[in-house]
């Protein structure tokens, strides 16, 4: 099979190859998918889990990409709850080969079944994105009807899905990002947007909830906002020093089901708009993710027309 592959971190993605692997085979609680779209997270390339097993031995040439919408080819022995020839979607494990690649093998548990209405490239921009923008809001956030929500990176893949579930959840949101994705942030459902190059986020005023993507000094200065009682949530790292009156949260996005299923019904009522800044094949997915230009949104491997 085509895979794309990683073994030089340093190098980060202008070090991803495309080349020839063996088809994997289905463990114990397995599946194996016929990969039809991939996601991928330019920071997988820092992780660990990229480059070494839980052991912390090294595992590469890796297959990067953890996102994917496919159809199930192969059940392993013990698998239940899903069926040869369903349509999945859903998050490949962090420290296996991943979702790059013509066929994936992947836990049962991690995949959510896919609506036959909702595209494979829809799919696979969905699982990280989505689970993480509801993990951080509805159990780490805790957000309620009526609270202010201030989104970093408003327009991007994530938190343009923050902008739209808080919405939905009731709660005025402020978003931020470059002067470039003011509208797009305010298009997703933000009702205010701050240029974080030209505007002074201080002048935002008392936050019930800070979901922050970026980290940093904005992290940092952001914490200081938040109302005393109100949650500083992120995926970039532990907050440093936050208020004492503020309940800081840092966490790693976990695959849920449930969680998937509610998602994509979101999708195909109307709900909730998935963020695509670009689709590209697998024999394009190098110079896709080298872009020449900054690309507004999620990048999606289409494995199959």
């Amino acid at each position: 099979m085509k895979a794309i592959v990683v073994a030089d971190q340093a190098a980060g993605t202008a070090g991803m190859t495309l080349v020839e692997r063996r088809e994997p085979q289905a463990a114990i609680n397995d599946v194996v998918v016929r990969v039809h779209a991939s996601g991928f997270v330019p920071t997988e390339l820092t992780w660990p889990s990229t480059w070494t097993d839980r052991l912390d031995r090294d595992r590469t040439p890796s297959i990067p990409g953890h996102e994917l919408a496919g159809v199930v080819t192969a059940l392993g022995y013990g698998t239940t709850g899903l069926s040869v020839g369903q349509r999945v979607f859903g998050v490949a494990d962090w420290y296996r080969d991943g979702t790059l690649a013509e066929y994936v093998a992947i836990e049962a548990r991690n995949l959510a079944p896919l609506p036959g209405d909702v595209d494979f490239t829809v799919g696979a921009s969905l699982p990280i994105s989505g689970l993480t923008a509801w993990q951080g809001l509805f159990e780490h956030g805790r957000v309620q009807a009526g609270q202010s929500v201030l989104v970093h990176g408003a327009a991007g893949a994530v938190g343009s899905m923050v902008t739209q579930l808080a919405r939905e959840a009731g709660a005025y949101i402020i978003g931020t990002g470059r002067a470039a994705d003011r509208q797009k942030a305010l298009d997703f459902g933000a009702k205010e947007f701050v240029d974080l190059e030209t505007d002074a986020l201080e002048d935002v005023g008392g936050i019930d909830l800070v979901f922050d993507v970026i980290g940093g000094d904005i992290g940092k200065r952001s914490a200081r906002l938040i109302r005393a009682g109100g949650r500083l949530v992120s995926i970039v790292g532990p907050a440093e020093a936050p208020p004492a009156d503020v309940l800081a949260v840092d966490f790693v996005v976990e695959s849920n089901r449930a969680q998937l299923s509610e998602i994509v019904q979101r999708v195909r009522d109307g709900r909730l708009r998935t963020n695509i800044g670009n689709i590209a094949t697998l024999d394009e997915a190098v110079a896709a993710f080298n872009p020449s230009r900054r690309i507004s949104g999620k990048t999606i491997i289409r494995v199959r027309p």
